[in-house]
């Protein structure tokens, strides 16, 4: 009897290809957006998924001031922060958070949706985020993600 053995493939730093995609954030849905970008920061778009490894790609976000959200969000929406002291809690409404740091919203968005431990920390580093429409990243050949 001729036993087929096939054995799972895990990726690793050698067989692993890292790519640049580049991303237009205006009028795009937060929601909608950062699922793309977290799953491709994670790598769960290639066949070669590793849960525990680092086999995302690289992700450049531009005109992300120019993002925005579904019904009365921009209003409504509030983002908490606590410092760890008593009355430390601070809220910011997303209207707010826009005007001083236009690129936090979509930042909190994927930084939500990755891994809370080193492994989502190293795949936030390779997310790029700029309010403009260049990035100084060209030498990288990033090519449209289209998702």
């Amino acid at each position: 009897m001729n036993t087929l053995s096939y054995k799972t493939q895990s990726a690793n730093e050698a067989s692993i290809k890292r790519e640049w995609f580049v991303v237009d954030a205006a009028n795009e849905k937060v929601g909608r957006l950062s699922t793309k970008i977290a799953s491709v920061l994670r790598g769960k778009h290639k066949p070669t998924y590793t849960p525990h490894f680092d086999a995302g790609d690289y992700i450049i976000v531009l005109n992300a001031d120019k993002i925005r959200f579904s019904g009365a969000k921009m209003d409504q929406k509030v983002y908490l922060t606590y410092s760890g002291y008593p009355g430390g809690q601070k809220s910011t409404k997303a209207k707010e958070l826009m005007a001083k740091r236009p690129t936090a919203i979509l930042e909190n968005a994927v930084r939500g949706m990755l891994p809370k431990t080193k492994l989502g920390r190293a795949q936030m580093k390779k997310l790029f985020l700029y309010t403009g429409d260049e990035h100084p990243h060209g030498a990288q050949k990033p090519q449209p993600l289209n998702a």
